[in-house]
C-alpha cells in the first residue's frame, strides 16, 4: 500500500551544525528524478513516437485491451474485497475452532504469486488434470464430448486466481479497521435490535470503508499490472498489449501508448478511491476503545465460519503449494535440470543488488529531505512513489528507452576514447532489471525508512552534531545504528518483492538471462509444469520468510485488548 509520506523536518541546529545540507538535498533531488524519469520518459514517447499506431490501435486491438482490463480489475477487486472483508468480519468478530490458526493462515496466500496459482489451478482442472481424469474413471466419459466442464483458461478463470492470490490486502486493512472499532458501536447496535447482519451492514461495514476502499484500489491496481495470470489464461488486457506491441512489431512507441493508458487506468484508481471518501469523516474517541468481545458460536455456526474461512486459504495457498510440491516430489531430478542453479544465482544477484541500492537510495533521500529546510525536496518526496503503482511493463517502456540512449552514447563515448567498442554496457546486462526493481519498489522502502527517522528522538542527532559530528556522521552513528531492525526489514521485504516481479524482468533481462520468475513461467508456458516446479517452489518459500514477518506485525495482539479465554 502507498501512503502518504509526512517527514518531518530535523531541527534548526541539527540541520545548520557542520553545513552539508545543500549536498544532501541536491542528493534527494536526484534520486527523485530518477524514480520519475521512466514514467516521464513513457508520456513523452507516448505523445512523440517515431511511429504513430495509435489510429491503428484504436481500430483494432486498443478496445478489446482495454474492455478484457476494465472487466478483470473490476470483478477481481470486487470478488477480493468480498472474499477478504468477510474473513476479516469473521475471525475479529466470532471464536470457533482453528480460528486464531486462520488468522494468521488467511495472510498466506500472498506468499505465492499470482502467476504460480495459474499454473497450478490449469494443472489441476485442465482435461488431462486429476479432476477431470478422476469424473471420466468414475462415470464412464470416454472425450470431452461426453461431458462439459468450465473452461479454465478463460477471463473468470483470472478473476479467480486474482482474487484468491490479491484478497489479503482487503483482509488485513479490513481485518485492522475491524478490530479498531469500539465495543460500544456494537453493544449500542445490539441493545437497538440490530442482528448479526445488522451489525455487519449498519455499523461494522460503513467504519471500515475507507480501508476496505484502500484494499480493493490495491488489488485492482495488482490485477492491472499482471501478466503472468493473463498470459498464460491467454486473456488479452493492456499489459499483453505492451509485449505484443513491443516484441512482436519492434514498435516501442505504440508500447508507450498503451503503458500511458495503464498509467491513466492507475490514476483512475487511486483518484477514485479518494473521491469515493472526501464528504466522508471517520474519528475514534481520544481514550483508548474497549475492544470487541468476540462471540462464541458453537453447532452449525461454528463449522459454518470455519468452513468460510478455510475456503480462500485452501483456494489461494493449500491447492497451488500441494500441486506445485507434488511436480516437484513427484520428478526430484528437476532439481538438477541445467539453468535452474543459474537462475537462482541471477535471482539472487539482481534482487539482492537492487534492495540493498533501493534501501541506500530511500535513506539517502529521506534523510535529505529531513535535514533541509527547502520545500521543493519535500514536495517531490511523495511524487517517488508512483513507481510502486506504475505497472512493471510501464517502467520498463520507460526504463529501456532512456537508458538505451545513454547506453549508446557512452559507448560511442569509450569507442573514441580507446579505439574498442565496449558493447551496450547497461541494456547488455542485468543492470537494466536493476534499475527498474529499484524504481519500482522505492516507495516501500522510502515508507519504511520514512518511518524509521520519525522514531529516533531529536536529541540524539542534535548531540551529535553538536559534537562536531558532520550530517553524514550523524547518520552513521546515531540513525543507522537505532534503524538497523527496519533497515532490515526493508531490505527484506524489497529483495521478495523483486524475487516475485515478473513483467519488468521479462521485457529488460538480456538474452538467455533467467531469473526463478522467468523461468517458471517460461516452462509453464511450454506445458512444463514439472520443470516450472523448482523454481516456482523457491519463490514461494522466498515470499513466506515476508508474509511471516507481515503476520507478526499486523496480527500482534492490540495494545490493551483484552486475553483471549
Amino acid at each position: 500500500m502507498i501512503a502518504e509520506q509526512k517527514s518531518q523536518p530535523l531541527s534548526r541546529p541539527a540541520r545548520d551544525a557542520g553545513g552539508g545540507g545543500d549536498f544532501w538535498s541536491a542528493g534527494a533531488l536526484l534520486i527523485a528524478a530518477f524514480v520519475v524519469l521512466p514514467v516521464a520518459a513513457v508520456l513523452v514517447l507516448a505523445f512523440h513516437p517515431t511511429e504513430n499506431i495509435w489510429p491503428h490501435l484504436l481500430a483494432t486491438t486498443l478496445p478489446r485491451y482495454a474492455a478484457n482490463t476494465a472487466i478483470l480489475t473490476l470483478a477481481t477487486g470486487a470478488l477480493a474485497a468480498a472474499v477478504g472483508t468477510g474473513a476479516a468480519w469473521i475471525v475479529t468478530m466470532y471464536r470457533f475452532p482453528f480460528s486464531g490458526v486462520l488468522e494468521w493462515l488467511l495472510l498466506m496466500p500472498l506468499a505465492i504469486p499470482a502467476y504460480i496459482g495459474a499454473y497450478a489451478l490449469v494443472d489441476f482442472l485442465d482435461y488431462s488434470g486429476p479432476v477431470q481424469v478422476a469424473l471420466r474413471e468414475a462415470m464412464g466419459w470416454t472425450s470431452a464430448r461426453d461431458y462439459w466442464f468450465p473452461a479454465v483458461r478463460s477471463r473468470p478463470g483470472a478473476v479467480l486466481v486474482l482474487a484468491a492470490a490479491l484478497y489479503p490486502y482487503v483482509y488485513m486493512l479490513a481485518r485492522a479497521a475491524f478490530r479498531e472499532q469500539s465495543a460500544g458501536s456494537y453493544e449500542v447496535a445490539r441493545a437497538l435490535g440490530a442482528g448479526p447482519v445488522g451489525l455487519f451492514l449498519r455499523v461494522g461495514l460503513p467504519l471500515a470503508r475507507p480501508a476496505i476502499a484502500a484494499g480493493a484500489a490495491i488489488v485492482m491496481m495488482e490485477t492491472v499490472n499482471d501478466f503472468g495470470v493473463v498470459d498464460f489464461f491467454a486473456v488479452q488486457t493492456l499489459t499483453t498489449g505492451i509485449f505484443t506491441v513491443w516484441l512482436e512489431t519492434g514498435n516501442a512507441g505504440g508500447a508507450a501508448q498503451i503503458a500511458a493508458v495503464i498509467l491513466a487506468v492507475i490514476l483512475a484508481l487511486v483518484a477514485l478511491e479518494k473521491v469515493s471518501r472526501r464528504n466522508s469523516r471517520y474519528y475514534q474517541s481520544a481514550r483508548q476503545p474497549r475492544p470487541v468481545t468476540k462471540v462464541r458460536l458453537s453447532g452449525l455456526a461454528a463449522a459454518l465460519a470455519a468452513i468460510l474461512c478455510a475456503l480462500p486459504v485452501a483456494f489461494g495457498f493449500v491447492l497451488p503449494l500441494a500441486v506445485i510440491a507434488g511436480h516437484a516430489l513427484d520428478k526430484p531430478e528437476t532439481w538438477f535440470s541445467a539453468g535452474l542453479g543459474r537462475a537462482f544465482l541471477n535471482t539472487l544477484t539482481v534482487g539482492g543488488g537492487a534492495a540493498f541500492l533501493t534501501v541506500a537510495g530511500a535513506v539517502f533521500m529521506v534523510y535529505g529531505v529531513r535535514l533541509t529546510g527547502r520545500r521543493l525536496p519535500k514536495i517531490v518526496l511523495p511524487v517517488t512513489t508512483i513507481g510502486y503503482a506504475a505497472p512493471g511493463a510501464v517502467l520498463a517502456v520507460g526504463i529501456l528507452i532512456p537508458v538505451a540512449a545513454f547506453d549508446h552514447r557512452l559507448a560511442d563515448l569509450v569507442l573514441a576514447l580507446t579505439g574498442r567498442d565496449p558493447g551496450l554496457l547497461l541494456t547488455g546486462s542485468a543492470a537494466a532489471i536493476v534499475l527498474a526493481y529499484f524504481v519500482r519498489f522505492f516507495a516501500i522502502a522510502q515508507g519504511a525508512t520514512d518511518a524509521a527517522f520519525g522514531r529516533v528522538p531529536p536529541s540524539l542527532p542534535m548531540a551529535a552534531r553538536s559534537l562536531g559530528r558532520t550530517a553524514g556522521g550523524a547518520l552513521r552513528e546515531v540513525y543507522l545504528p537505532l534503524m538497523r531492525g527496519t533497515v532490515g526489514t526493508a531490505l527484506l521485504l524489497v529483495f521478495v518483492d523483486c524475487v516475485k516481479e515478473l513483467p519488468a524482468t521479462l521485457l529488460l533481462r538480456p538474452f538467455n538471462y533467467d531469473t526463478l520468475a522467468t523461468r517458471a513461467h517460461e516452462k509453464a508456458s511450454l506445458e512444463n509444469i514439472a520443470e516450472a516446479a523448482p523454481p516456482a517452489l523457491l519463490v514461494i518459500a522466498v515470499g513466506l520468510v515476508a508474509v511471516g514477518l507481515l503476520a507478526r506485525a499486523t496480527l500482534a495482539p492490540r495494545r490493551g485488548a483484552a486475553p483471549r479465554a
